[in-house]
């Protein structure tokens, strides 16, 4: 199976199965297009006929000079190569744990229109019962952690990173994701729990531990960037691009924006780490659909590492699909699917043009390793939700992922008792691009894995369905990727 688009005056050609990607003309583009003919038992003349009416000027010879090219390429696994890979989608099930996402907090001092927490309702309020009201209301270090149902205990943190020792098996790498609501506001419990797992390294485990903290920055400090920069993997830094846009969505409790507040803060960090391990995320959603301008606005503040997601409508936690409350303005329709493509685009020619006066930077979704890439286990089976990679909240509740937190359907166990519900897990280990009827023949299967379950299950219903919407922006990101790496290094189909 192949897949053929034009991008940016390119003809690219995908093979699906190996990943091998050409840039044709387009004689030859017209002809790998119609060779499908001759795989479906057809003649050769009859491909022939095709191309001529595409072509009329060129002779019956160049035509099939280029099949066989193409045959000589199929032979060599690189174009119309077969579909090898169904059987690694049965192990993901007994796949060890390697990563917990710690919902150290259900407390935050921002109230985001967008929050799939529940539109910006997961706490607010401090475990003293004050009223959170952004900057000013809390150091990172003054929110009590104890008897408070929002906020994790050392001890629950505790566990969970035995937890993940106990069931990873022979995995040496783990990971451990800080998140919430927002997680400094028990940053204290955070510098513990880390201690705690260097502990388990100096033992001799044979493990290793990663970890990653994902913060909206309103309680950055010295503290935090002196310990994340010593300790931390990552940080995951939110910030929505121009301060109207920004302002617009990720306010305080008061109603009040919060960019003036985070900005600098997050640039601190970022220049403290020297430019690495960080990620600037926003969310883009209906109110801004030109969202190129808020990526280049953020890259025009001096960050390298970006992402942008678009907003998911549909997600509240803890509500069954039948009782989802009424999308509000800011999720797109279908209406917005061209405008939002064309962004794209317009953002991959702008990288492009950027990278050429030494002005470049990273765009989470377009970063397409083409010679190496994820294994074929994660290009089958995904992130590896509720198997692999599982959530647990303040209490200890074990779930697939943070976006099920409070779903009772979803509850898998605790970190006490471990996974209760194997059903549930089994389910989940059985999720595959292969057990999607909308994936089997879908030309993007090994570069989206089947993309989120808890997106497809809050859209369609069902883990092992689809969230359409997400299917074609994330499919026209893999043509934009394609292309900006076809035009950096581009080969035409001959010299393969």
């Amino acid at each position: 199976m192949i897949h053929c688009f034009k991008l940016c005056g390119y003809n690219i050609v995908l093979d699906i199965a190996s990943g091998s990607i050409h840039t044709v003309d387009d004689l030859a583009y017209d002809v790998i297009r119609s060779y499908e003919l001759v795989l479906d038992g057809k003649d050769v003349s009859v491909l022939v006929a095709r191309v001529f009416a595409l072509h009329p000027g060129v002779s019956e010879d160049e035509i099939l000079e280029v099949v066989s090219d193409i045959e000589g390429l199929r032979n060599r696994g690189k174009l119309f190569s077969p579909d090898t890979y169904k059987d690694v989608a049965g192990a993901v099930c007994n796949a060890p744990l390697s990563a917990l996402c710690l919902n150290v907090s259900h407390v935050c001092n921002m109230s985001c229109a967008y929050c799939f927490a529940g539109c910006g309702e997961v706490g607010g309020v401090g475990s003293d019962g004050t009223q959170v009201d952004g900057s000013t209301a809390f150091s990172s270090q003054s929110v009590p952690h104890t008897n408070n149902s929002e906020l994790m205990s050392l001890d629950t943190a505790k566990r969970a990173v035995d937890f993940l020792v106990a069931h990873s098996g022979d995995r040496k790498n783990l990971d451990i994701d800080f998140f919430g609501g927002e997680p400094l506001l028990n940053w204290q419990v955070v510098k513990d729990t880390v201690a705690y797992a260097r502990e388990i390294e100096r033992s001799k485990s044979g493990k290793k531990f990663r970890f990653t903290l994902t913060t909206n920055g309103l309680l950055i400090d010295d503290d935090v960037i002196n310990f994340t920069n010593n300790q931390i993997h990552n940080v995951v830094l939110s910030l929505d691009g121009r301060p109207e846009v920004h302002d617009a969505m990720r306010k305080l409790p008061g109603g009040e924006g919060s960019y003036s507040a985070v900005v600098d803060n997050i640039k601190k960090l970022v220049d403290a780490r020297r430019g690495k391990g960080y990620y600037i995320r926003g969310t883009f959603t209906r109110e801004n659909l030109d969202f190129v301008n808020d990526i280049l606005h953020i890259a025009s503040l001096g960050f390298k590492e970006i992402s942008m997601e678009p907003v998911v409508g549909g997600l509240r936690v803890g509500t069954d699909r039948d009782e989802k409350a009424e999308e509000p303005s800011s999720c797109f329709t279908t209406s917005d699917l061209n405008e939002l493509c064309a962004q794209y685009e317009t953002l991959a020619v702008e990288m492009l043009r950027l990278k050429k006066l030494d002005r470049g930077f990273n765009f989470y979704h377009f970063n397409l390793d083409l010679s190496e890439g994820p294994c074929v286990h994660k290009r089958v089976a995904g992130c590896g939700v509720g198997t692999e990679y599982m959530a647990v909240t303040p209490s200890g509740e074990l779930y697939p992922c943070h976006q099920f937190i409070g779903d009772s359907r979803f509850l898998l166990g605790d970190v006490w008792r471990g996974v209760v519900n194997k059903t549930l897990q089994n389910q989940f280990g059985g999720c595959s691009i292969y057990s999607r009827p909308e994936c089997r023949d879908c030309w993007a299967r090994f570069y989206c894995s089947g993309g989120c379950a808890a997106n497809a299950y809050y859209d369609s219903g069902s883990i092992n369905g689809v969230y359409e919407f997400g299917c074609e922006l994330l499919k026209k990101r893999i043509e934009c990727a394609i292309m900006m790496k076809v035009a950096s290094d581009p080969t035409s189909l001959k010299s393969n």
